[in-house]
């Protein structure tokens, strides 16, 4: 189905996709550290087209290049500050909620270098990055070319 289908019977549930992206906007997340998390995500569960995009916008904040090649095995670099890697650390750990739960060292790191708002807008970004890496592989968006 083409993405402007999807979108245009998404209705007003695509609309409340949108404002959850404003709210997390406005969060005091870094943008660089949202987007790290939005495209590792991306990485976990293989889509494709969200990686593209996720890895352009990266670039466009500024992110390094060498970051973001090493996003994929971020817990032997050093390039990652604490609250990056707490950030992923819990990005990874909700993605794959089913296969290993959240592990209790994981929860207190993140409580340790966020405030609790500011892990509750973490949560949430995790949510819905989950969100539209799912809708656009199940619906099979095409990547952006180059």
């Amino acid at each position: 189905m083409e993405q402007s289908k999807v979108n245009q019977l998404l209705g007003s549930a695509l609309k409340s996709l949108y404002d959850i992206e404003a709210h997390l906007r406005k969060s005091t997340l870094e943008p660089e550290l949202r987007e790290l998390v939005k495209l590792r995500i991306s990485q976990i569960n293989g889509c494709a087209y969200c990686i593209i995009y996720h890895r352009r916008d990266a670039l466009k904040l500024g992110i390094a290049e060498r970051k973001i090649h090493l996003l994929n095995a971020w817990q032997e670099a050093a390039e990652y500050s604490d609250r990056e890697r707490a950030a992923l650390a819990w990005a990874e750990a909700v993605t794959l909620i089913s296969v290993h739960h959240l592990a209790d060292e994981i929860y207190a790191e993140a409580a340790r270098v966020f405030s609790e708002q500011e892990l509750v807008d973490l949560n949430l970004a995790v949510m819905s990055i989950n969100s539209w890496n799912r809708l656009s592989i199940a619906f099979r968006y095409e990547p952006e070319r180059d």
